[in-house]
């Protein structure tokens, strides 16, 4: 583009009047040209190296601890962005949709690729709300470690706790970095990931100032102080000043790093046997005299190991700390591990799916064996089918780049994939496949018989229960199909997201995360797909039931054409056990009157019985409990079975009025954890919504709180809890039964349903 509008400037250049502004445009391009050339890395020139130097890493942390930002400032200090985005702007390279724009926050995690030091780093930016949490789950799922961001004047929050138990479960080594020390309220304080993470917090350094004053930080392993002098307001802390301490430093300071380093050396001796036996053999006059380099691999085992977590603080906005979190990544992060049923045949494990409107589905791919190439067949063990994948990219939040290869222990995106979906395994062939199952057959010593062989599948993504539900619904029928189509896609993008069609009602029911997970949906679907969708609350399916037991006569006596249909109906209903969930309405004829009937009069009347249990007497909805008893139908000759129908369904009517209607409502079992300073206000909640307590367990340091609630009142229930525990709570629901609702809720939902 720059060599095009060169080219135009210079064919304008016989304008005298202009020459000389001409003149100023073009040495202006030039510069540009060449300063954009020499200054921004391209990512085909990203290094591929050994799979020991490659860290597939997470970013992680609650709602605005400045996940976004830091992962900005990597990328602008490892020379792949030319000026650093801001949230608050709009413009960061991770959070490039325009709802994440908007809201300035991050909803969808984004994968970039950098360099650092001849080191590949792929990293994923994610989400802190906790309606996105299948973002993390997904990405700690494929990475080798984690970056756990922590707001220094918060500690540690909700959202911190649950991504923290996430990365346990994933066995995913962490870092800590303690973020925003430049706030007035910044407290360098590790006594939170203690108690409440109870993860064991290794100081790597320790801040100089606090607040507006803070200025760098002092390595302990190095004893170098590291300070970012900020000369003015665009300086972009590429630029700080490192040098080791010395007696002309604050006495106060001295001691400071003194204390913290002889308490991190012998913290990591407690943690690691090899470091304690090098200290008491070779140091044991002088602890403080072991190498950098030493304590340096303590550390890295220490961490690899679960043992402990490194602790690093820095302010990413104001550009401070942000190159040694990059070698602490380096440093003390693993490298990935090797999977060795498939040597080195292919075997990848799809982690996300995205759908662009050019080239169809995106398939991220994390590579654990073998090499990637375009333009080949690769088979998917899940689905059972095989696939041929056209091109190979390079992540780069939005912007991806083409190549020709990528080898194991990276992240690549793919197109043309489009059966595959979120925890599909992909290796090169079935035959590979066949093979590695052997060998771990081989390897566990279980004798099968040949052919029996099962795969060898890489375990996939655990996707989280829904906990938010509304119905959604087209502008028009015209475009029901074209809806369906989008929430079919937002599905394969999203596992979080379920689709149903309730069969009692008809509508097509969002289960999500949320009411921010579903409002992102909404939103998606009218700026991606351009429809105007109407979100509505959910319709509870209630049913009804009798209270005695009644009989009714009646006759249907109608002319149609020359024909006369004449039919005579005596039928009683009563009320049965409604203790099961199952519809339990049955039916039956007395034996007299069950020997004389012809099978076409039998199958009518079940017919009518049938089509009245659909509808009850005080709402229209389906009856439940009733036991119906035919006791006579006398039907002229040439009467049609669609008469004796009708004349069934009648006296069943007349017959349900004089037993008596009661409506019953579902009601569902809930399971809540929650942490026993919170549960007073969750059991008080409860009694609100008409809950009945079944029972309070302990589990670990929680209370599981088990108990009944009608459905009816769960309408938002999500948000509620989450208000009153400070997000520290998760709850879980499901259909236990129905029950009859009290005379008083009962004409309450009848003025209601009546529009009084």
């Amino acid at each position: 583009r720059c060599l095009i509008m060169l080219h135009d400037l210079h064919q304008h250049m016989t304008l005298p009047s202009c020459h000389r502004n001409i003149e100023f445009l073009r040495s202006s391009l030039l510069f540009f040209m060449f300063t954009v050339i020499d200054d921004v890395k391209s990512l085909r020139a990203v290094v591929n190296p050994d799979i020991s130097k490659i860290r597939n890493i997470g970013i992680m942390a609650h709602i605005d601890a400045g996940k976004t930002t830091t992962t900005e400032r990597m990328l602008y200090y490892s020379g792949y962005t030319r000026a650093l985005g801001d949230v608050d702007d709009g413009d960061t390279v991770t959070d490039f949709m325009a709802q994440e724009r908007e809201r300035g926050i991050t909803i969808q995690s984004a994968a970039v690729t950098f360099d650092w030091k001849s080191h590949r780093i792929n990293l994923i930016d994610t989400p802190g709300h906790v309606d996105f949490t299948l973002e993390v789950e997904r990405a700690l799922r494929v990475l080798d470690g984690a970056v756990a961001v922590f707001d220094a004047s918060a500690g540690v929050e909700a959202q911190t706790l649950t991504v923290w138990r996430q990365a346990e479960k994933h066995h995913v080594p962490c870092v800590c970095f303690l973020n925003k020390m430049d706030k007035p309220a910044a407290n360098f304080s590790i006594e939170s990931i203690r108690q409440k993470l109870k993860a064991n917090p290794v100081l790597l350094q320790i801040p100089l100032g606090s607040g507006k004053n803070f200025t760098g930080v002092v390595d302990l392993l190095t004893n170098q102080k590291l300070t970012w002098q900020q000369r003015s307001m665009g300086d972009d802390g590429r630029v700080f000043e490192s040098k080791p301490l010395d007696q002309s430093d604050d006495p106060e300071l001295l001691q400071e790093v003194s204390e913290a380093r002889a308490a991190l050396i012998e913290q990591v001796a407690d943690l690691d046997d090899e470091f304690a036996e090098l200290l008491l053999t070779d140091f044991s006059d002088n602890f403080d005299a072991v190498p950098s380099v030493k304590l340096q691999e303590a550390v890295r085992r220490v961490t690899l190991a679960r043992k402990g977590v490194p602790v690093l603080c820095g302010s990413s906005l104001r550009n401070k700390g942000v190159q040694p979190l990059l070698d602490a990544i380096v440093a003390y992060l693993p490298a990935p591990s090797e999977r060795r049923w498939y040597k080195d045949d292919l075997c990848a494990l799809a982690f996300k799916v995205l759908h662009d409107k050019q080239r169809g589905p995106l398939v991220f791919l994390r590579i654990y064996s073998g090499t990637l190439k375009p333009q080949t067949a690769v088979h998917n063990i899940n689905r059972n089918n095989t696939e041929r994948m056209s091109r190979l990219l390079v992540p780069f939040a939005d912007q991806h780049v083409e190549i020709p290869s990528m080898t194991a222990g990276n992240i690549a995106l793919t197109v043309g994939l489009k059966q595959t979906v979120t925890g599909d395994t992909i290796v090169s062939s079935k035959a590979s496949a066949a093979a590695a199952a052997r060998r771990a057959q081989d390897d566990s010593g279980m004798g099968k018989k040949r052919g029996e062989h099962a795969a060898v599948v890489l375990s996939g993504v655990e996707v989280p229960d829904p906990v938010f539900f509304c119905t959604i619904e087209p502008p028009t029928m015209a475009k029901q199909a074209d809806l369906e189509n989008a929430l079919n896609c937002l599905q394969r993008e999203d596992p979080s997201l379920k689709v149903r069609v309730d069969p009692d009602s008809g509508q097509t029911v969002l289960c999500g995360m949320g009411e921010l997970h579903i409002e992102i949906i909404h939103d998606r679907i009218r700026r991606e797909y351009g429809i105007e969708t109407h979100l509505g609350p959910l319709q509870v399916a209630y049913r009804e039931t009798i209270l005695h037991e009644a009989s009714a006569t009646d006759t249907l006596d109608r002319t149609i054409g020359e024909r006369r249909h004449i039919v005579t109906v005596e039928l009683s209903v009563r009320p049965v056990d409604i203790s099961s969930t199952t519809d339990s309405c049955k039916s039956a004829f007395t034996e007299e009157d069950g020997e004389q009937l012809s099978q076409e009069i039998k199958d009518a009347v079940e017919n009518g019985v049938q089509s009245s249990y659909l509808q009850g007497p005080l709402l229209g909805y389906p009856l439940q409990g009733v036991s119906t008893l035919i006791q006579s139908v006398n039907t002229e000759p040439g009467t049609s079975p669609a008469m004796v129908s009708a004349c069934v369904s009648r006296c069943m009517l007349k017959a349900l009025r004089l037993a008596g209607g009661q409506v019953l409502e579902p009601v569902m079992s809930l399971e809540v954890t929650v942490e026993e300073e919170h549960l007073s206000s969750v059991l008080g909640d409860l009694a609100q919504r008409r809950g009945t307590v079944r029972d309070i367990q302990s589990r670990h340091d929680n209370k599981v709180l088990l108990a009944t609630v009608p459905l009816a009142e769960m309408m938002g229930y999500s948000t509620i809890l989450r208000t009153l525990t400070s997000g520290n709570a998760t709850f879980s629901l499901e259909l236990d039964t129905y029950e009859a609702m009290n005379p008083q809720d009962q004409n309450t939902l009848l003025k209601r349903m009546a529009g009084l």
